[in-house]
């Protein structure tokens, strides 16, 4: 347990960099509790969260404003989701780059909905920066005064690890059945 702990001091930063490019706060909680058990520096955490998350959602608005072609061809099948985010944005306006940091499912679209209409860029970049250290803090400190909690349900998953493919299943469920009925055809 202890080389686990080990190398998430040493490449946790990298990991965590890695996977909040595409807007990962599972990660960013991980860090959050391991900031709350003394292995990892929870300011550190968050600004490495930060600055990822920050620079994944500007390289998805870059590729889909200036790679259309490209960005077009590996969403064929998610046009209907596509769709749906164009509403929200027309919907909800520029509250909608804050709304997707915390809505799995539309955090990836969105920012390739943005890329393919003509919204500022300056202003998106604005935004996208405000959105992430909301993200950032909501996540990052939450984890980190839930650590104590969060540490325990993870001790009690690794006690009894049939719980945690049925989370898996209910969440990963919830998410999909949502997405299938806004997007279903009238």
């Amino acid at each position: 347990m202890e080389d686990t702990f080990s190398n998430l001091a040493t490449y946790g930063y990298i990991g965590l960099f890695i996977y909040s490019l595409g807007g990962g706060f599972i990660a960013l909680i991980g860090a959050g509790v391991l900031s709350y058990m003394g292995k990892m520096d929870l300011a550190t955490s968050m600004a490495v969260a930060f600055t990822a998350n920050a620079i994944g959602d500007i390289m998805l608005v870059y590729m889909a404003r200036y790679q259309k072609s490209m960005m077009m061809e590996g969403l064929r099948k998610h046009r209907r989701k596509l769709a749906l985010s164009h509403i929200l944005m027309k919907k909800y306006g520029s509250w909608i780059v804050l709304i997707q940091k915390f809505v799995y499912g539309i955090k990836t679209l969105v920012p390739i909905a943005i890329g393919l209409t003509k919204y500022d860029m300056k202003k998106f970049i604005l935004l996208n920066i405000a959105s992430s250290v909301v993200w950032v803090l909501a996540f990052g400190l939450g984890s980190f005064y839930f650590g104590a909690v969060l540490s325990e349900f993870a001790q009690t998953v690794s006690n009894k690890p049939w719980i945690a493919p049925i989370i898996l299943v209910v969440l990963g469920g919830s998410v999909w059945l949502y997405m299938e009925r806004v997007t279903k055809k009238k």
